[in-house]
């Protein structure tokens, strides 16, 4: 790792879908987490609180994540700090902006994908990624057969501008830009 990064950051490899459904056999009520992600306002930073339903076990952290390179949003900085729920509670004061979705575990042709089923003002967008240990492993990678299109460089999929925007506003915004398939 660059140290310009920090002695804690690493590289994220990430490739993501848009989907139209949650692919088979998944459904709404399939095992997943629960995420809150609050965007801090005119900053990197994320406050993520992440919930097992099933065990009701939490977990909390700050995360500082960005791409290097405006261009390419499939490699990313990414630095976390776990925090306890006292730490989170009193971070949580600063302004930011929330989205919320369900994590669902999904394998298919064996690799393993994070499918997010976005809830609250984002109900509808429907999004899958998955990660690689090396960027040559990246790049011969193809678009799964569950997905309708490869989202991973289009800045308006990331979290940052997912924070502002509801579902409404995102298909405009998208079908403007001249998308094949719509969101």
């Amino acid at each position: 790792m660059d140290s310009k990064f920090g002695k804690y950051a690493r590289i994220e490899r990430e490739r993501k879908f848009l989907l139209r459904n949650l692919p088979e056999p998944l459904t709404r009520s399939s095992e997943h987490t629960q995420i809150w992600d609050n965007y801090i306002t005119n900053t990197r930073l994320r406050l993520r609180r992440v919930r097992w339903p099933k065990t009701k076990e939490q977990v909390w952290k700050l995360t500082q994540k960005f791409a290097p390179d405006r261009e390419d949003f499939s490699r990313t900085v990414i630095t976390n700090i776990y925090l306890s729920e006292y730490e989170y509670e009193v971070l949580s004061v600063f302004e930011g902006n929330e989205i919320r979705k369900n994590r669902y575990p999904f394998e298919h042709e064996g690799r393993n994908y994070g499918i997010d089923l976005f809830i609250g003002p984002l109900w509808g967008l429907i999004l899958a990624e998955t990660s690689f240990e090396t960027d040559e492993e990246m790049m011969k990678f193809t678009k799964p057969s569950f997905a309708v299109e490869e989202v991973t460089n289009e800045e308006l999929f990331t979290g940052g501008r997912l924070a502002h925007m509801t579902f409404d506003e995102l298909k405009r915004e998208y079908q403007k830009r001249g998308s094949s398939s719509g969101a």
